[in-house]
């Protein structure tokens, strides 16, 4: 630790932790054991700062018959096992899980302060896990952990700046986070006015849209196969996968957009050949036949070679006397062609698109020369829409490293000044160790009475 101000002192975690206290987990065994009113703690409630429920909630037999253990509201709480460097404190009396400890800080030390300091060590904290599959940290380590120890009035003056502070953080960083949601209303926005005719009603001088409602078949070319789905049953098995060859194109590539990854699977020369009907070619609209919901489109790029599109993948070759292909796949994209794939599709778990339904769903088409300035312009508009998203995302590391680097500053002694009339921390230390030896002797004299009887 780097060297502190005047007045403070460098102790270690255990020096103000009192106790730690752990929890566990109910007996899977009996469902009945989680079905009771207790707030019951997990990693899976760690992703906030300050609770007002937790997910699970157990009964009090199930407390009774396991080792887990309720922690009184507003101790603070950390994860030694997955989710390392959080900690959360609730509004609430809570049991915890086996991979929560509960940690009792003296009263000497303010336990904002505390929460504070432990958050700026979240990156130290998981570096210092260990394990293969699953990350831990042990407890001598955690325990061993270097805390600086601020006078207590001072302690108090740090918690109410960063309070401030990081609240406007927090704020800035909520409209950020916001903007994503904005941008993806801006550019369906844009859709819809592209396949309504209002996008181009300037550049038509006023006169009506003459747009005509083509069915998707009526679209493709008419060669064989021209719209397709991907093979089925036996025709390809994930024995027919290889390292090199052919690409296969997954509905997970054409969501992301992406078609050339470390997850790129391939087939040999001979399973291509067989496969010849599903092949896709550059230039080709893919979309996604299943999904949460289905619909995702995609223009395979032309930079690939010929790939084939597996299960649940529907291509579609644009006919360029009907069309431009960039101009189907924004129409399809749009809010009214998604709907409309929506009402064709059905499902319990997921939902599929119906191809003998898809082929006669229908497209606002304007003619050829409308169809190029519609996509001049909604390019232009989501390139302007991707500049600001580039932005955002640049804007949200620099705060997530504000954070950091307002917590780094306030315990370096940096965030508030000194006052020379603050009772150093060295007395806080005298205090707790005071504290600490009668506590124990208390103990002491309590079990050699109990021994006695």
């Amino acid at each position: 630790m780097s060297e502190l101000p005047k007045g403070w002192v460098s102790v270690k975690l255990e020096s103000v932790v009192d106790k730690i206290v752990g929890g566990g987990t109910p007996s899977k065994s009996q469902p009945s054991y989680f079905m009771g009113d207790i707030p019951w703690m997990t990693v899976k409630d760690m992703n906030k700062s300050f609770l007002t429920d937790t997910v699970d909630h157990i009964t009090q037999e199930a407390v009774e018959n396991s080792s887990t253990n309720i922690i009184p509201a507003g101790t603070p709480i950390v994860a030694t096992r997955m989710s390392l460097g959080k900690i959360i404190r609730a509004s609430f009396d809570s049991a915890i899980n086996q991979d929560l400890k509960a940690l009792f800080i003296n009263q000497e030390v303010n336990q904002y302060y505390f929460e504070h300091w432990y958050r700026s060590q979240g990156m130290k904290i998981e570096s210092l896990g260990t394990g293969t599959t699953v990350k831990g940290i042990r407890l001598e380590v955690l325990k061993d952990l270097d805390f600086p120890l601020a006078p207590l009035a001072e302690q108090k003056r740090i918690v109410e700046k960063l309070d401030q502070v990081l609240a406007q953080v927090d704020t800035i960083k909520a409209r950020l986070d916001g903007i994503p949601a904005i941008l993806k209303r801006f550019r369906q926005s844009v859709l819809a006015a592209a396949v309504s005719g209002k996008l181009t009603e300037e550049w038509r001088g006023g006169v009506k849209a003459g747009y005509k409602d083509l069915k998707v078949d009526d679209i493709a070319c008419k060669q064989r196969y021209s719209l397709g789905i991907g093979p089925f049953g036996s025709n390809l098995k994930v024995d027919d996968y290889e390292s090199q060859g052919h690409p296969l194109v997954f509905v997970r590539e054409i969501r992301s957009k992406v078609f050339d990854s470390d997850k790129t699977k391939f087939v040999s020369d001979s399973k291509f050949e067989e496969l010849k009907a599903h092949r896709v070619k550059p230039g080709d609209i893919l979309i996604t036949k299943m999904g949460d919901p289905p619909g995702d489109i995609a223009i395979y790029p032309n930079d690939r070679p010929e790939a084939v599109i597996t299960a649940d993948c529907i291509k579609l070759t644009v006919n360029p006397v009907t069309a431009l292909t960039k101009y189907v796949a924004y129409a399809m994209q749009s809010s009214l062609f998604q709907k409309a794939i929506s009402a064709i599709s059905a499902g319990v778990a997921q939902q599929k698109v119906n191809l003998k339904k898809f082929r006669v769903l229908y497209l606002p088409v304007p003619s050829l020369e409308e169809q190029t300035e519609i996509i001049r312009l909604v390019d232009q508009y989501f390139a302007f829409a991707d500049t600001i998203e580039k932005q955002v995302q640049k804007a949200q590391q620099r705060v997530d490293k504000l954070t950091q680097s307002i917590l780094a500053k306030a315990f370096r002694g940096e965030l508030v000044p000194q006052d020379p009339t603050d009772e150093p921390a060295d007395e806080l230390l005298k205090r707790i160790a005071a504290a600490r030896a009668e506590s124990e002797a208390l103990a002491k004299a309590a079990k050699k009475v109990g021994q006695k009887k």
